[in-house]
């Protein structure tokens, strides 16, 4: 059932090959494809009834063949064996044994006396392996230069694998081509190049798929290459019933076809679209004619807009629309649209609840206000002129001087009533804020100061002074 690897220690502790998730041995099922767990190997069988004398066996990639065991060999799950080949033998890994054999052979419908199944002859020797090994080995290096040979000759053919008999006597080259090819000549050069036999076979997109393998757009290992054995076809009408946009970059998978899992639900959008009308029905209502656009069918939601006013759409329920086509079928004109939309109540989903004090996933998608206004507003006045005008912030308001109090002496010494000083500067009696133009005869230019001079004037007294200031200096030196 499995390898040694898979075994547990002392302490209950699996030891495991270190794959991964595959096993290495490949004897233990997991990582192949349709590997089938054999439950009724602890099972005895009744008395008198014979085991079943069929194996499956397991070749590269997954492909898998039955085989007689006419020696009456004593052969497990994971054992190496030499098998019939077309020409010479063969080496695989037997993968199922016993009843279930007689299942997996129903379901592909394989009798036991079919041609397809052919001998056992032994078990893998030693030497069996290594010549098995070493032809494996050399599959990469034959697919590279097969590809050379095949660019030469200007095949419209793509090469997508190689595989070696056990014996290392014959090739499978594996091909996917859009037309008919001819590679009579590429047979002699692959025959001539490597002295090998040579058979070429053509596989599908999605067989080639499956072969290489990789991962899908969901995140998971393809299905063709996991569990998928029969490929049935898909229509872009799959992708219409289920409201899909035709994008081919989104719809195709690697081998460049749809999707295969656009079939696993078409099923039940089929049944769910069967209560919805057609989509080319036309609703007619008292503004006009209404077409359908789009509809979600999980929701029973449907959307229709006017033909003269395309702009707008329109949500209704699929009671609604139903109820629109029943006034039709008796000539009556149905509201507009506007009415039954208003009639539509939707409730209000949470889909975040801040429990633990975490922040909205959606907190990024707020634009940022502009800084521009709050740079101009903390901008501090330069001017006395801007400081009045400008409004005093509550942080920024000066505390108020409260008039002072001084006691009046009468000639005895005696305190008398108070009088009262306001310190106070006086307001301006022109408002800087009211808009109003002041009147012309009221303004009263200020008088300049006498003594001020230009900045002009006022540079040319001081080089002046300076220069004075200089000859005297020379003149009392001269003196003495």
């Amino acid at each position: 059932m499995s390898c040694s690897s898979c075994s547990t220690n002392k302490s209950g502790v699996p030891n495991g090959c270190k794959s991964n998730g595959n096993c290495a041995s490949g004897t233990c099922g997991s990582g192949n494809k349709l590997a089938v767990f054999d439950w009724l190997s602890n099972m005895t069988l009744p008395t008198g009834e014979a085991p079943f004398n069929i194996f499956e066996v397991r070749f590269k990639n997954g492909r898998k063949h039955f085989y007689k065991n006419p020696e009456n060999l004593t052969l497990s799950m994971g054992d190496v064996v030499a098998v019939e080949g077309s020409s010479g033998h063969d080496v695989g890994i037997v993968s199922l044994a016993g009843e279930l054999v007689r299942v997996q052979m129903k379901k592909r419908k394989i009798t036991a006396d079919s041609d397809e199944v052919k001998k056992i002859y032994r078990k893998a020797s030693q030497k069996d392996i290594d010549v098995w090994q070493t032809a494996r080995d050399r599959e990469q290096e034959t697919q590279r230069k097969g590809r050379e040979i095949i660019s030469r000759l200007g095949l419209k053919m793509k090469l997508s694998d190689v595989e070696y008999q056990g014996d290392g006597t014959k090739a499978t080259f594996y091909y996917t081509a859009d037309e008919r090819v001819d590679f009579r000549q590429l047979i002699r050069d692959l025959a001539s190049a490597f002295s090998i036999r040579v058979e070429m076979r053509q596989v599908g997109m999605r067989q080639e798929a499956a072969r290489l393998g990789g991962i899908g757009s969901c995140g998971r290992e393809l299905c063709c290459s996991t569990w998928l054995t029969d490929f049935r076809k898909v229509n872009t009408a799959a992708a219409r019933y289920q409201q899909l946009s035709l994008n081919p970059l989104k719809l195709a998978g690697q081998c460049g076809k749809l999707k295969c899992c656009l079939n696993y639900e078409l099923d039940t959008y089929l049944d769910a679209l069967q209560s919805f009308p057609k989509q080319d029905k036309v609703l007619k209502t008292e503004k006009g004619d209404a077409v359908f656009v789009k509809m979600d069918i999980f929701k029973k939601l449907l959307w229709y807009t006017y033909k003269e006013e395309s702009f707008k759409w329109y949500k209704l329920s699929l009671d609604q629309v139903q109820e629109i086509i029943e006034l039709n079928k008796n000539n009556e004109l149905a509201l507009p649209l506007e009415e039954y939309e208003l009639e539509i109540t939707e409730e209000v989903s949470v889909d975040f609840e801040n429990v633990v004090g975490q922040d909205s996933l959606t907190r990024f998608d707020i634009p940022k206000k502009g800084r521009k206004n709050n740079r101009r507003k903390k901008r501090t006045p330069t001017n006395k002129k801007e400081a009045e005008k400008q409004p005093s912030t509550p942080t920024s308001k000066k505390p108020k001087k409260k008039p002072q109090v001084k006691p009046a002496k009468t000639e005895g010494g005696q305190k008398t009533e108070k009088k009262r000083v306001d310190n106070r500067k006086p307001k301006p009696k022109n408002n800087p804020r009211s808009r109003k133009p002041k009147p012309e005869g009221n303004t009263a230019e200020k008088p300049q100061a006498q003594n001020k001079k230009p900045k002009n004037q006022r540079r040319k007294n001081n080089n002046q002074r300076k220069k004075n200031n200089n000859d005297n200096k020379n003149n009392t030196n001269n003196e003495k």
